[in-house]
């Protein structure tokens, strides 16, 4: 069974504390569009991320706020600003990167929440049974493309019944790969 696989490029999910302290008090995210997985979606708002060696401008809030701000970047992004970030799972922030964060009315120093995303499939519950995997399992996922196949391991599994079918890499993993516009991936043991 194959399921899309998506480049999920440099972003940050911010607190509405952190939120309001960079855009303003009662400030609400300005939706751009919606994303593959529900609920989520790109923001018009962006904020420059600043590491020991540079600062990154532009960089995507995505939306809804959520209860701690998270800085998304790609291991390459990170040692060109300066910024440690380990691969983790999304949400798994303790003892995580710190950076700056500058937005239009303030700016805020995160002493952890800087990640690599680890590359994960999202996954219902009936999606899950059907490619035959658990929630929280690894698996390896073979990637097909034009010159440069390959096969990803270390993939964790997320099952949750607000989930949509899409595998999430980030754009190193995304070139490494030469993938297109639509590229899928399929469970291989």
């Amino acid at each position: 069974m194959k399921f899309l696989v998506e480049t999920s490029a440099r972003h940050v999910h911010l607190s509405q504390e952190h939120l309001e302290i960079l855009f303003g008090a009662g400030y609400e995210l300005t939706k751009k569009k919606d994303l593959s997985q529900p609920g989520q979606y790109a923001c018009e708002e962006r904020v420059t991320i600043v590491g020991g060696k540079k600062e990154m401008p532009g960089v995507s809030i995505l939306g809804p706020v959520r209860k701690a701000t998270q800085v998304e970047l790609s291991l390459t992004d990170a040692r060109s600003i300066g910024v440690a970030a380990p691969v983790r799972e999304s949400g798994d922030i303790a003892g995580s990167g710190a950076c700056k964060i500058i937005g239009p009315k303030g700016e805020i120093e995160i002493t952890e929440g800087v990640i690599a995303a680890k590359r994960h499939i999202h996954a219902t519950p009936a999606d899950a049974e059907a490619l035959g995997v658990e929630n929280g399992e690894i698996v390896n996922v073979k990637i097909d493309t034009d010159g440069r196949s390959l096969v990803f391991g270390d993939v964790v599994v997320r099952v949750s019944d607000t989930y949509a079918l899409a595998m999430h890499i980030d754009t190193d993993e995304s070139n490494a790969a030469g993938c297109g516009r639509e590229v899928y991936g399929e469970i291989v043991k």
